[in-house]
């Protein structure tokens, strides 16, 4: 219950830009009170004072002119009148509640998903790794709604109908007291009921939603690499993975539906005890003269619309269990941590040297799997510097590093004599372009990826980057040209074709240090030597880190570095420091490397 409670505290911090919309909505919501309490007023008139022919009683006495209180047919078409008028503006202020509240919970949903969306491009690449990418995506898609479900269609129709209750009960005991606490007597039940059931249905909710996001996590991996399952010829395999955690989610989502249907008809039951029992009382004061017919009738209307929004109070309560549970998934998102924090006053970095420095670095995963310990080298800027070394040593770790992917935990890596520490992030990142084993592209134009690399680029920017990556005769040859849509991850495209579009990124980004890894590992000899030309050429004048397997492929860098063990060696300068320049720092050196 703390944490449910916690759960809406914090949705309506996250709603404070909206409030006003918020108590728009309230306001509109209001106006259905007025109206419900007016709506058996038409069917008294037309027993009591048509029908029974007797007068006009109360606040309508003095409301209704003397001359129509005095005619039956004038009264009848009051009656009539007033109840065209009560349907007509109870469609008009719920056609507005409608709109007002569509309106103003995508606008909720929108800027809670955007803060979820936001928190998540900034949490580590260690939370990703362990969490997965679809668990996030599902918190972000189909949990971030809670606040619409919460706040809009749940909080406001709770208190609109709290307050119909209080409303109903004042006009019930002022026609007939004992009547309204014969019909009330039902509360203290339907509240334990309330009590007994919440707390169940918010714990079903939350095993459901985890449940649900395990198997989307399988609906996305199998399609994400589909080319290896057909090649297995694991579709079979594939799907009744998906049924047997699918199927979990339906038996879950069974166990809950019955778990609230038996709230449901257990609420339904008490409030039918109630109404037996008002109506049993009401005819009892009937015959002993104490009520008309037609104020029987009403109060019975009044009975009834009262249960009404009792009835939706206890609906609303369940309901927002489900919204509850999705708010606290969400809020856990939100919870966790980045552990690459930019400092409050970071340096501003407009264009580095490339004069790197690692002093006694060590890295650790959190989940305690030690990665490099006490790497210690430095490279003058304009260097080449091949690494090399078996999967899974810690080259990319090293270049993680580099970009401030994780933070060492422990030594320091300085960037012209600085912590990396002390700089922007987007400063800092500014300062390398990254070219993959597997270039990155995105479900949008040649073009667009291209100009990823520098938002804002001109056309002719973008084809001369294209020009320098060896990528321009490809692209024009193209019906659309640079327009070509490149197909999701790439896929409309060949190996070859997606690392040049790669280096015309990085060409045109235009960053002082160069990261490449493994560049032309998996192409054709024909696309190979493009590549290697085009990246010769932007390897010019850049500090060039250059990760490989194959130790010819570094056979031209200024240092080659090999990481074995959770340790970097130097091998070997291959060119001497040019003229008027001090040496590379020495680098760790391990004499038992085999």
């Amino acid at each position: 219950m703390l944490r449910s409670r916690g759960a809406l505290v914090r949705l309506l911090a996250v709603a404070r830009p909206y409030w006003p919309h918020l108590l728009a909505c309230l306001i509109v919501s209001l106006g259905s009170i007025p109206l419900a309490l007016l709506t058996p007023l038409p069917l008294r008139i037309a027993v009591d004072n048509v029908l029974g022919a007797a007068p006009l009683a109360g606040w309508m006495a003095g409301a209704v002119p003397s001359s129509w209180a005095a005619t039956p047919d004038a009264l009848l078409w009051l009656a009539i009148a007033l109840m065209l008028i009560t349907v007509l503006l109870m469609q008009l202020q719920s056609l507005g509640n409608a709109l007002l509240d569509a309106y103003v919970g995508q606008r909720l949903v929108l800027a809670f998903r955007a803060r979820l969306f936001h928190h998540g491009q900034r949490l580590s690449l260690t939370y990703h790794d362990s969490a997965g990418t679809t668990d996030a995506t599902y918190r972000i898609q189909y949990d971030a709604p809670a606040i619409e479900h919460v706040l809009v269609t749940g909080l406001i129709p709770l208190l609109v109908s709290a307050l119909t209750l209080v409303g109903m009960i004042v006009v019930t005991l002022q026609m007939d007291a004992t009547l309204a606490m014969v019909a009330l007597g039902v509360v203290p039940a339907i509240c334990a009921l309330t009590a007994i059931f919440g707390q169940r249905l918010k714990e079903r909710w939350t095993d459901l939603w985890g449940l649900d996001s395990k198997a989307m996590a399988v609906v996305h991996e199998t399609l994400a690499a589909l080319r290896v399952v057909k090649a297995f010829g694991s579709e079979d395999r594939e799907q009744q993975r998906f049924e047997r955690q699918a199927g979990e989610v339906a038996r879950r989502q069974f166990n809950l539906a019955f778990l609230h249907g038996a709230y449901d008809l257990l609420v339904a039951l008490t409030l039918g005890i109630g109404s037996v029992a008002g109506l049993y009382v009401g005819v009892g004061h009937v015959q002993s003269g104490v009520l008309t017919l037609g104020q029987l009738l009403v109060v019975m209307a009044y009975l009834a619309m009262l249960y009404e929004p009792l009835n939706m109070l206890t609906r609303k309560f369940a309901d927002l269990q489900s919204g509850l549970a999705s708010a606290q998934r969400a809020f856990a998102l939100l919870d966790e941590a980045p552990e690459v924090i930019e400092q409050p006053h970071a340096r501003t970095l407009a264009r580095a040297r490339g004069a790197i420095e690692f002093r006694a670095v060590a890295f650790t995963y959190s989940r305690g799997a030690s990665v490099l310990q006490d790497v210690s080298f430095a490279v003058r800027p304009g260097s080449r510097v091949g690494v090399e070394g078996m999967s899974g040593a810690g080259k990319s770790t090293l270049m993680s590093l580099l970009v401030r992917f994780y933070d060492p935990t422990g030594g320091r890596i300085l960037l012209d004599g600085v912590d990396l520490r002390e700089y922007r992030l987007r400063d800092l990142r500014a300062q390398f372009s990254i070219v993959l084993q597997e270039s990155v592209l995105f479900s949008t134009t040649i073009a667009e990826n291209i100009g990823y690399g520098r938002p804002g680029a001109s056309d002719d920017e973008i084809m001369q980057a294209a020009r320098l990556a060896n990528a321009h005769d490809f692209i024009a040859a193209f019906p659309d040209a640079y327009q070509t849509p490149v197909g999701e991850r790439g896929i409309r495209l060949s190996g070859g074709e997606r690392q040049r579009i790669a280096l015309a990124r990085a060409f045109l980004r235009n960053a002082p240090i160069l990261v490449l890894d493994e560049p032309t590992s998996a192409i054709d000899i024909a696309s190979e030597e493009k590549i290697i030309d085009a990246t010769e050429r932007l390897m010019c004048d850049r500090t060039t880190f250059i990760i490989a397997h194959r130790p010819s492929t570094l056979a031209g860098c200024d240092v080659r570095l090999r990481v074995y063990d959770g340790k970097v060696v130097d091998l070997a300068a291959d060119r001497p420091a040019p003229a008027g320049e001090a040496a590379a720092a020495p680098v760790l050196r391990d004499e038992a490397w085999p």
